[in-house]
């Protein structure tokens, strides 16, 4: 067998062999670590759990990670600031999926732990905030200590080092740590989900599918009447529905923001790619986060007069008016 051949089923061993890791909040119970579940490819692979967002951020830009799950949007608390703020400055992320876990909430404490004995409870503070009319009709009297995650809360509890003593919890606590469940299902909206995000090193686009998000942060040129709407028409005259749009202060000024927003569709999509040529013209600074499968998997529809071939028809048309051609 040649050297060539030898090195080549080297690499294609290397390859099969090769292990993953993924970062997302931990530790091991967390709805992050559902929503990573979900991701075919990283089943069997090596999942690091992490403090923060910054954090799994960081093992994706320093390499420790090839991928990270991070949370950026509740359907009751809206965007994860931290999470939207982190993607607008760190250079080098790349949105390659998102998905979807449904967001409720149980009340543990160490066994034998009775309601009637808490008087402090120990809470992420998006997870507090989703349960405070529960709190507020049993537990009407209670503190609040919050923590760095939904099972950070639990650990805290259990190892002493939170003067809580309960906390809010995910359900499936109860398959990582011995606790008593004092109550379930104390969360406020019963349809609460939360939308992740699965995030890599800058890479190519996964291939359009039909059913794709592109998300992208824009800041405007400066202050002027009429700015967020010549903004927003890059969209609506190419036919583009907005699935998400927030502010977020840059923090260099007062009245300075950037825009996070998610649009339907894909880069490789006519409209779109004209409307980003749109935008980079219109703003000094556009992030493009990605374009990735939208995790409902709903077909986006859009009029025909912005199908795909209307804008190569188009472009076809000035060509030939430019080159002199004569009129079909």
């Amino acid at each position: 067998m040649t050297h060539a051949r030898l090195s080549a089923r080297g690499a294609k061993v290397k390859r099969v062999t090769e292990r993953r890791t993924y970062s997302y909040l931990g530790p091991a119970g967390t709805f992050t670590e559902a929503a990573l579940d979900q991701v075919a490819e990283a089943r069997g692979q090596d999942w690091r759990p992490v403090h923060n967002v910054g954090e799994a951020l960081a093992d994706v830009l320093e390499g420790r990670s090839h991928a990270a799950m991070i949370a950026i949007e509740n359907s009751i608390e809206g965007g994860v600031s931290t999470t939207q703020d982190a993607l607008a400055t760190l250079p080098g992320l790349r949105i390659i999926g998102e998905y979807l876990v449904r967001v409720n909430f149980v009340l543990v404490a160490p066994q034998g732990t009775k309601l009637e004995d808490v008087s402090v409870i120990a809470a992420h503070p998006v997870a507090y905030a989703q349960c405070h009319g529960w709190l507020g009709e049993h537990l009407p009297n209670h503190s609040h200590v919050p923590a760095a995650s939904n099972v950070a809360s639990a650990i805290g509890v259990l190892d002493g080092s939170s003067p809580a003593q309960a906390a809010i919890a995910p359900p499936n606590i109860v398959q990582h740590y011995d606790v008593d469940v004092l109550a379930s299902e104390i969360g406020d909206n019963t349809s609460a989900v939360t939308r992740f995000v699965l995030v890599t090193g800058t890479t190519t686009p996964p291939d359009p599918t039909g059913a794709d998000k592109t998300s992208l942060i824009v800041e405007l040129p400066h202050d002027h009447p009429g700015a967020l709407l010549d903004m927003l028409e890059q969209f609506s005259t190419r036919g583009i529905n907005l699935s998400l749009i927030e502010s977020r202060p840059i923090g260099d000024a007062l009245g300075r923001y950037r825009f996070v927003i998610d649009a339907d569709g894909h880069v490789h999509d006519e409209r779109m790619a004209d409307a980003l040529l749109g935008i980079r013209r219109f703003s000094p600074r556009v992030v493009f986060l990605g374009s990735y499968p939208r995790a409902d998997r709903r077909i986006v529809q859009y009029p025909d007069r912005y199908a795909d071939d209307v804008f190569v028809e188009a472009r076809d048309w000035l060509r030939a008016l430019i080159s002199g051609e004569p009129e079909a």
